[in-house]
């Protein structure tokens, strides 16, 4: 269906045209495609079934510089195409907001904005690498300072398809991590906080997925039903609002989609959990988000999954030394429990410092299977991108 788009509207493009709208049946035509692009857009059912994703700036920028800086002409080449992949744009820090609107004014309307909402209080309750900006428990910033501005500018671009992802790590830690003090002090305005984002950026033109980390991580089989009433609760308590599609999983992760068998199977602790792949995982985890009263449909992150057997333990998740390039955003997953395979994570941009020195130092960032030297989560990597282009399968 997107060859044939393609085809008939390559001679007059001239700008951004739309997509047809999932419910479209029958042939596309290119005036078919300019009157949906004029026109709000309603997203329902799978929204990357019609619509490939966005290449935002900040990253295609990063990709550009870093392909030029590389001195292997055959290496740059194969890097440089990293650009074009739509990729998650991540909006960490009140300060960010400021790129939102450049990243969704120019959306072709075949494509789809992919973002991630991170700036709960307390954020990252369990780890130190990427904390936030909001202390504990300041959910009045959170909602005034950095929801309601964000959903101020999507309200601008109605005829704007956006796929959102809700707070990595944030419900998943309350299920796995509620003895941390930490954790503890950051529940609360944890549940409050998705809570409102949910019901603010309730638009017809967004759809959203919640965060449900990954198949080592509620994929326990004693976190399986706390984890959905979790996430379930906090989807009820934002009045179960119609644009939640269901989850993301394997976010800034390592795990493979359907390895058989899985990368952890022969562990000591294997028989305590059977969702030993993502593909587990979703389709384990579904049906108990359905039985706890919440959509569950999901989107897998893809973006450093290619290579496997490179981690001591599920839960190491630091810049994963040997990582490369996964398969590509796409809506052929063969699961009628996920909607597609997305890059949420930019490879390249650090998980976390190897410097032991640094207030945000994380042990896990240290550990043998972790890359060595790495900076601050965020900073660019220069080796490290190189490496997950090397390793890239498929290759670039």
């Amino acid at each position: 269906m997107k060859g044939l788009y393609s085809a008939l509207v390559a001679s007059a493009i001239t700008g951004a045209l739309a997509a047809p709208s999932p419910v479209e049946q029958g042939p596309i035509t290119a005036r078919a495609a300019n009157a949906a692009c004029a026109t709000p857009v309603t997203l329902s059912g799978n929204p990357f079934a019609s619509r490939s994703i966005y290449a935002n700036k900040e990253y295609s920028k990063e990709v550009v510089a870093a392909a030029a800086s590389m001195t292997d002409s055959s290496l740059a080449a194969a890097a440089s195409k990293v650009a074009n992949v739509g990729t998650f744009l991540w909006i960490d820090t009140r300060a960010r907001i400021a790129v939102v609107e450049d990243n969704l004014k120019d959306v072709p309307c075949d494509q789809i904005a992919a973002q991630v909402i991170y700036d709960l209080p307390g954020r990252d309750c369990a780890a130190k690498a990427s904390n936030g900006e909001l202390a504990a428990g300041d959910v009045a910033t959170y909602k005034t300072g950095y929801i309601d501005p964000i959903v101020a500018i999507y309200k601008k671009y109605p005829n704007t398809a956006i796929a959102l992802i809700i707070e990595p790590d944030s419900l998943p830690n309350l299920v796995t991590n509620s003895k941390l003090q930490t954790c503890q002090d950051s529940a609360s305005g944890y549940r409050e906080g998705v809570a409102y984002a949910l019901k603010q950026l309730n638009l017809p033109n967004i759809i959203m997925y919640i965060d449900a980390g990954h198949g080592g991580w509620l994929g326990w089989n004693d976190n399986l039903k706390p984890g959905a009433k979790e996430l379930a609760t906090v989807y009820k308590n934002a009045g179960s609002p119609k644009q939640v599609r269901g989850i993301s999983t394997n976010v800034a992760g390592w795990n493979a989609w359907d390895l058989s068998p899985g990368e952890f199977s022969k562990a000591t602790d294997a028989q305590w959990n059977k969702c030993q792949n993502e593909k587990i995982y979703v389709e384990t985890f579904g049906p108990e988000l359905k039985s706890a009263g919440m959509p569950s449909m999901a989107i897998i992150d893809t973006g450093r999954n290619a290579v496997t057997g490179l981690r001591k333990e599920w839960g190491d998740w630091c810049n994963v030394n040997g990582a490369g390039f996964g398969v590509r955003p796409t809506s052929t997953t063969g699961s009628s429990y996920a909607d597609a395979f997305v890059w949420v994570k930019p490879g390249g941009e650090s998980d976390g410092t190897s410097d032991t020195s640094a207030t945000r130092y994380d042990s896990y960032c240290g550990k043998d299977d972790a890359f060595k030297p790495a900076p601050e989560a965020g900073t660019w990597n220069q080796a490290y991108f190189e490496a997950l282009v090397k390793n890239a399968k498929p290759a670039f």
